[in-house]
C-alpha cells in the first residue's frame, strides 16, 4: 500500500511539472522569446548603429523568406531577367543625389560598417519592438489604408484615421512604377501615428482582395521606436488582413542585396531651406520569371517579391499611386498636427515643399514611360495637399504634404 501511495504522489509530482512547463511555455515572455528567434536569424556578423540599431548580417538562404513553405526550396534568382528600357537613359538620378551634386551616405549603419558578399543586413527586432505592437500576431503588420480616388465617401474622409495626398493613374496594365523621392524628417505627434511618402503598386479592387507593393520612406514611432526616417516595403495579397508585412518581418520578400537593409534609417536628409536629398525607387515585374523586383537608385538590386505571392499582381497591377499618408488618430478630438512630406504645402515649392520626380510606369512591353491622365488626390487639402507639373528636368513631378492642424484644418 506504501509503495502504491509514494507511486502515486510521484506520479502527480511529474504531472504537475509537466503542467508547469507546459504553462511556462504558453507564458508570454515564452512566446515573446519564439518570436524573437523566428525573426532574428543567426548572423555571420553584426554591426551597431549609430542610432541604435543591430544590423545582423545574415546568410542570403537563412533570411526570413524562407520560412514561407513555398519557399522551402526555392532557388534564389540573383539578379533579374530584364529591366524595364529606358532605366538607364537619365543621367541625374542616383541612388541618393542631393542639389549640389554630391554623393551621399545611403543609410546611417554604413558608418561602422558593412555586410559581405552571400550576406543579407537584417535590423534586428527587439524586445521593446514586440512590446509596442497591439499584439506579436500584429506586429509589422498595418490595417487597410490605401488610398482610393475612385469612390470618397465624404463622411467617411478619416475612416480608420488615414490621410493622403496622391498622385495617380488607372485604366491601364502597368507592369511597374518609378520615382524619386525628396526624403525628410516629419514631426510626429503620437506615437501610434506614422508619416510616410511612398509608391503603391496596386491590383484587384479596393476590397478583401486588394494586392499591393508598397515602397519608400517612413517615419513611424510605434514600429521602430524613434522618429528616424527609414527606407521601408509593404506587401498584400488580402488587403493588409492575414497576409504581408513590412520590410522583412515575415515570409515573403527574397533579399539579394549586401548594401542596404530594409527598416534601417535613412542619412542625410533634406533641410528646408537647404540642401535637398532624395532617394530614387523602382518597382517592376520581369516578364520571364514574373516575380516583382525592386531596385533602389542605379546600384542596387535589393530583391523580388515572388509572384505566387499574390492573385491580381501575378498578372500586372491596375493602378499606381505615388504621395504621401499620415495617421490622424484626432488627439483630443482635433486634427492631429503630424507632418506630411517636409511639413508645408505644395505652393511652397523646391528646399521647402517635399516632391516626387521623374515619375515612370512599365509599360507591357517592359518600357519605361512617363504616366498618361495623372490624377491627383487628398482628403482633405487644407491639411495635406499635392500639385501635379511637368517640365524639361524633371519630367512628371509633384510636390505634396502639409503640417497637419492648422487655423484652417481643425
Amino acid at each position: 500500500m506504501a509503495t502504491a501511495r509514494v507511486g502515486a504522489c510521484l506520479l502527480v509530482a511529474v504531472m504537475c511539472l509537466s503542467c508547469g512547463a507546459a504553462a511556462a511555455a504558453r507564458s508570454p515572455e515564452a512566446r515573446m522569446h519564439r518570436h524573437l528567434k523566428r525573426l532574428n536569424k543567426p548572423a555571420v556578423k553584426s554591426i551597431e548603429s549609430p542610432d541604435g540599431d543591430i544590423i545582423d548580417c545574415v546568410h542570403i538562404s537563412h533570411q526570413p523568406a524562407f520560412d514561407h513553405p513555398f519557399l522551402k526550396n526555392h532557388t534564389i534568382q540573383m539578379r533579374p531577367s530584364y529591366h524595364p528600357e529606358g532605366l538607364y537613359d537619365e543621367s541625374k538620378t542616383n541612388v541618393a543625389s542631393s542639389a549640389d551634386g554630391e554623393k551621399p551616405m545611403v543609410q546611417l549603419w554604413h558608418q561602422n560598417g558593412r555586410c559581405s558578399p552571400g550576406t543579407v543586413p537584417v535590423r534586428r527586432t527587439k524586445k521593446d519592438d514586440l512590446l509596442r505592437a497591439s499584439s506579436f500576431r500584429r506586429y509589422g503588420r498595418k490595417r487597410h489604408t490605401v488610398a482610393n480616388p475612385m469612390s470618397v465617401d465624404p463622411a467617411m474622409l478619416n475612416e480608420g484615421g488615414h490621410q493622403h495626398a496622391i498622385s495617380y493613374v488607372q485604366g491601364e496594365k502597368y507592369y511597374g512604377a518609378k520615382a524619386t523621392i525628396n526624403v525628410w524628417e516629419p514631426k510626429i505627434e503620437q506615437p501610434n501615428e506614422f508619416s510616410l511618402s511612398q509608391l503603391w503598386i496596386l491590383g484587384g479592387s479596393f476590397g478583401e482582395d486588394l494586392n499591393s507593393i508598397e515602397a519608400g520612406w517612413q517615419v513611424s514611432p510605434d514600429l521602430y521606436g524613434d522618429n528616424n526616417t527609414r527606407l521601408f516595403t509593404y506587401w498584400t495579397s488580402d488587403a493588409y488582413q492575414a497576409t504581408g508585412c513590412y520590410n522583412i518581418l515575415c515570409a515573403g520578400f527574397v533579399q539579394i542585396n549586401s548594401e542596404v537593409a530594409m527598416g534601417a534609417s535613412i542619412f542625410p536628409l533634406s533641410g528646408y531651406s537647404g540642401s535637398q536629398y532624395d532617394i530614387s525607387i523602382l518597382i517592376w515585374k520581369d516578364p520571364k520569371e514574373g516575380h516583382w523586383w525592386m531596385q533602389f537608385g542605379k546600384e542596387y538590386v535589393l530583391g523580388y517579391w515572388p509572384s505566387f505571392l499574390f492573385s491580381y499582381l501575378a498578372d500586372s497591377a491596375s493602378m499606381i499611386e505615388w504621395g504621401g499618408e499620415v495617421v490622424n488618430s484626432q488627439p483630443d478630438g482635433v486634427h492631429t498636427s503630424t507632418q506630411m512630406g517636409s511639413g508645408h504645402f505644395p505652393e511652397e515649392g523646391f528646399s521647402k515643399a517635399s516632391y516626387f520626380k521623374n515619375i515612370q510606369v512599365v509599360d507591357s512591353t517592359n518600357n519605361l514611360k512617363a504616366p498618361r491622365g495623372l490624377g491627383t488626390f487628398t482628403e482633405q487639402s487644407n491639411c495635406y495637399d499635392v500639385q501635379n507639373g511637368n517640365n524639361g528636368d524633371w519630367g512628371s513631378y509633384f510636390y505634396y504634404g502639409g503640417p497637419g492642424r492648422s487655423s484652417n484644418c481643425q
